[in-house]
């Protein structure tokens, strides 16, 4: 029975495995993508755990023993990650955003297991006694970390799709600057990581320099890309300047204008810090743009508030917002009904 088990274990993460693969090359910007990635692997690990001690039963309950010891540690890592921002980018709200979701999580986490495990000790059913709004925040707190979980490993996944370099135009999403006139690092890698898919590309390509100039800059950010790329041996005749936009959304609308403006094949494809480059695809199919995205490394320390910005970013839209409340009603659905009855 185990090994018929096992097998059907190994089927149904196959096909979550080449669901992934179609699904991703089809619709990369689609956020369904992470079930089946998160499909795929938690079945590997459970068929590999279960290979390990040769018994399916203990192998399942191991398997979801490691989740769970990893979900502890992913608000600590936050936690340790904020007092790092906070160190190494000052004190404000968005350097805060990892330690205090970390701090919330880990408590939540910490208070539901040990309810659990107190009503456990005592022989007590878990719904007979166990305090309604402690289940409620408990369930919550790991349906909405489950969600997050899933934003992560799509992002990450992302940054690994595969791409035909043979594009006719790169946009180059701009970011503050430096004094007003200077390339910050975050920007720098950007365009560093332009100019590499640029090459990649035979120097055939486009270049077009997005982002406007804020009150506090001498100089619109378009201007400062363009002014590194020459720099750095690009052609002025492949680089162009989209100079009024203020936000990602604005990036993309008025870059393809100019695109729209110009003849060719217009395969474009969107160039930003790694965190950022999955909003930035999102938002162009939303604007009925086909592209592909292509992200730039980011400092460690920086990526985990930075993905947080980007996660209430996506998910604050009606779409994405409705979904997750369809979601979590669902899920806490259940524990209301043995709660009441």
């Amino acid at each position: 029975m185990d090994n018929e088990v096992l097998l059907f274990l190994i089927g149904f993460d196959i096909l979550s495995w080449l669901l992934l693969v179609i699904f991703s090359s089809l619709y990369p910007h689609r956020l369904f993508n992470s079930v089946f990635l998160t499909s795929g692997l938690f079945l590997t690990l459970v068929i590999i755990v279960c290979l390990i001690v040769d018994e399916f039963g203990n192998g399942l309950l191991l398997s979801v023993l490691i989740i769970g010891v990893l979900l502890l540690f992913v608000p600590l890592l936050l936690i340790i990650n904020g007092i790092t921002m906070l160190k190494k980018e000052g004190k404000s709200l968005a350097n805060l955003l990892s330690l205090i979701l970390g701090i919330v999580i880990e408590i939540g986490e910490l208070a539901f297991i040990s309810l659990v495990i107190f009503n456990y000790s005592l022989g007590i059913p878990f719904f007979e006694k166990i305090s309604g709004f402690l289940l409620f925040v408990g369930i919550s707190i790991f349906y909405f970390s489950f969600i997050i979980l899933l934003f992560v490993l799509y992002l990450a996944f992302f940054q690994f799709v595969p791409h035909i370099y043979n594009f006719e135009y790169i946009i180059v999403h701009g970011c503050g600057l430096l004094d007003g006139d200077r390339i910050s690092k975050l920007l720098n890698n950007r365009i560093n990581k332009a100019i590499k898919v640029f090459h990649k590309g035979k120097g055939k390509a486009t270049i077009i320099c997005s982002g406007g100039k804020g009150n506090d800059e001498k100089i619109s950010e378009a201007e400062a890309i363009s002014n590194y790329l020459i720099e750095k041996g690009i052609p002025n005749d492949h680089i162009l300047l989209e100079d009024k936009s203020t936000t990602t959304k604005e990036n993309i609308i008025y870059s393809n204008d100019i695109i729209k403006s110009r003849g060719g094949s217009k395969r474009t494809v969107l160039v930003s810090s790694n965190y950022h480059i999955y909003r930035c695809v999102l938002l162009a199919h939303e604007v009925g743009i086909k592209c592909v995205g292509i992200g730039a490394k980011t400092a460690f320390y920086y990526w985990p508030s930075a993905v947080i910005r980007e996660f209430v970013a996506v998910y604050s839209t009606k779409r994405h917002l409705l979904l997750i409340i369809i979601g979590y009603l669902i899920v806490i659905s259940p524990f209301i009904y043995m709660l009441l009855n």
